[in-house]
């Protein structure tokens, strides 16, 4: 069948009016898919991604969510959309990580089994697979915030494989969450496979592992003097003895007071829950001069 062929009566059990919207299973998006037989949803796909560059840009939450909605009807695999409206629209947690879910599935099915081998290990570098990468993290970040950490981790471990130059961060929240897990292995294995990472995040986790391994050895204190370079205001903010506020842009500065907020809310029970550990690294980095600022990343 030809991609411009309009959607069969499963895109239409999807109506994008204020009052009305059914969202499919995955069971019906894979109904969907198989309308198409033989064709493509590129098409269709590529006008809902349209309507969502424009939900996107839009100047109100009504507007957004309404294209959203459009770009579902227009194509029930716009993994974009169902984030938005998870971001958007979700009353409780349980509603945002189904419809993450669905998300995700959307994602999938719209890549198809030729696009993960296509793309493999390239994941991110391709815009066909960013709606994936994104509500695949999106719903891993759930996961995470629900107290699911190991099956949040899974996803970002399979996420690390799809895409090893991890253009979103991944490694990072990552490491968070094997703390929280207290899978010392798994970070063990992160660190070493990131071990050239000279980021402020790796470099103060990688100081508070050496720490709690040796607290007097000479490899903790290198890896907090360097982590000390990275960032100067991470061991004060631990300490208490400054403030670090979040202006939550959605973007920090290497080595500014906005990605010290961040390390300090995603990693700072590490350091608290280890005896000790703040007061030395507070001591070790006293002295040490910070390098310049970096420009802005978004986080």
């Amino acid at each position: 069948m030809p991609s411009s062929k309009k959607p069969g009566k499963m895109a239409n059990k999807i109506a994008a009016s204020k009052d009305q919207f059914h969202l499919l299973t995955d069971a019906e998006l894979e109904n969907y898919l198989r309308e198409y037989a033989g064709g493509s949803v590129s098409e269709d796909l590529g006008r809902a991604q349209e309507l969502m560059y424009e939900a996107w840009d839009a100047g109100n939450k009504r507007s957004a969510v309404l294209l959203a909605k459009r770009a579902i009807k227009t194509c029930p695999l716009c993994s974009d959309a169902y984030v938005m409206l998870a971001e958007m629209t979700a009353k409780s947690p349980t509603d945002r990580r189904s419809l993450y879910e669905i998300a995700v599935k959307a994602a999938e099915l719209a890549l198809g089994p030729e696009g993960f081998k296509e793309y493999a290990e390239h994941f991110w570098g391709f815009h066909e697979t960013r709606p994936y990468m994104r509500a695949r993290a999106a719903l891993a970040e759930t996961l995470s915030l629900g107290g699911d950490h190991e099956e949040a981790a899974s996803h970002y471990w399979e996420m690390l494989d799809l895409n090893p130059n991890d253009n979103q961060g991944i490694r990072y929240i990552l490491a968070a969450c094997l703390l929280h897990m207290n899978d010392i292995r798994g970070l063990k294995r992160l660190l070493k496979r990131n071990e050239d990472d000279g980021g402020a995040y790796m470099l103060y986790t990688q100081a508070l592992m050496a720490y709690r391994e040796n607290p007097d050895g000479k490899k903790a204190k290198q890896f907090a003097e360097n982590a000390g370079r990275s960032n100067s205001h991470i061991p004060e903010g631990l300490a208490g003895t400054k403030k670090i506020v979040d202006p939550q842009t959605g973007y920090y500065t290497l080595g500014g007071e906005d990605e010290a907020a961040y390390y300090l809310e995603e990693f700072g029970f590490a350091w608290h829950e280890t005896p000790g550990a703040i007061k030395w690294l507070v001591s070790v980095t006293k002295n040490v001069k910070p390098r310049s600022q970096g420009t802005s990343t978004l986080h």
